[in-house]
């Protein structure tokens, strides 16, 4: 994260909440941490990886800009889903701005137009963020953007590629000149208000995610049991992944422990990168049936239980 010269520290500061929503799998994660600059969020092909309300944070001169980034929005089956697209749709009214992030390669899809139905019912400004703009034709994605810009009112429209980072800089910059003059909320080296226990188990739950595909729905989380700094520099992590029946169970642990060792040896290098010291970690995998009906189990991933 670039540091800011004594001529922006002389500016008044700026502070605001930006909210992106969308359908999953438009990038949004991605795009949360292509703005902050390192990874505060898990990105997966699977969709509906993103639970709760992820705040990454970034700073562009003298402001500061908390990127929220929310589950991805479509039609709930499960608990679990109603309390994803509520905590999506709270995200968007509690927050300065709102980016609502389309998919281009997918276009106006049925996912897309249920979205921006509803946007007529969240006051805050919104601008229209055309992603993977790098993968359609020119003069589709003029088209499209018209199309959408009748369909719901937009103060502006960007378009870029969340994965090779193009136009990111213009929406940053974008941001940062709307968000209201204030007092930064967050010291200037922070880049997420989650405890890094909560991102922990995020990136083992997104290797979870990358080893398994479709063997493994819905049905498994992740929690950071123990963080222990040792006296050598190095921390010890302990964590359980929980799923609701044996034979999920079976799964995750792989012939001979193959799996889970290949899951803890993939989120262990990537922890050692994010934290820049060794780590000793060690998973467990549990049973607990019907976790996704427990009300303990959302309030631990910031969602609010449905009771209906």
């Amino acid at each position: 994260m670039p540091d800011a010269t004594p001529m922006e520290q002389a500016q008044p500061t700026r502070c605001g909440v930006v909210a992106l929503i969308g359908a999953p799998n438009a990038g949004k994660s991605t795009l949360i941490n292509a703005l902050v600059g390192t990874k505060v969020s898990i990105v997966s092909p699977k969709v509906q990886t993103t639970r709760a309300l992820i705040r990454g944070i970034a700073l562009v001169g003298s402001a500061q800009l908390i990127l929220v980034d929310t589950p991805g929005i479509f039609s709930p089956r499960r608990r679990l889903d109603r309390a994803m697209v509520t905590t999506a749709w709270s995200g968007a009214h509690d927050a300065d701005l709102v980016g609502v992030l389309i998919d281009a390669k997918r276009g106006l899809d049925e996912e897309a137009t249920a979205i921006l139905s509803k946007l007529a019912d969240v006051r805050q400004p919104a601008v229209l963020i055309l992603n993977k703009v790098d993968l359609v034709d020119k003069q589709k994605l003029l088209g499209l953007a018209a199309a959408i810009n009748e369909a719901a009112h937009f103060e502006a429209t960007l378009m870029i590629s969340a994965l090779t980072g193009d136009g990111v800089d213009d929406l940053k910059t974008w941001f940062a000149e709307r968000v209201p003059a204030g007092p930064w909320l967050y010291p200037e080296d922070q880049v997420s208000d989650a405890p890094m226990r909560q991102l922990a188990a995020e990136i083992t739950r997104e290797k979870l995610f990358h080893r398994l595909h479709e063997e493994l729905p819905y049905r498994s989380t992740v929690e950071t049991d123990q963080w222990q700094d040792r006296k050598d520099g190095s921390v010890r992590i302990e964590q359980t992944i929980f799923v609701e029946r044996e034979s999920q169970r079976k799964i995750v642990l792989g012939k001979a422990g193959q799996m889970i060792r290949a899951i803890g040896a993939d989120s262990r290098r990537e922890l050692a990168d994010i934290i820049e010291r060794p780590v000793h970690l060690f998973l467990f995998v549990k049973v607990r049936e019907s976790w996704s009906d427990d009300p303990e189990r959302y309030r631990e991933m910031g969602l609010e239980f449905p009771r209906d």
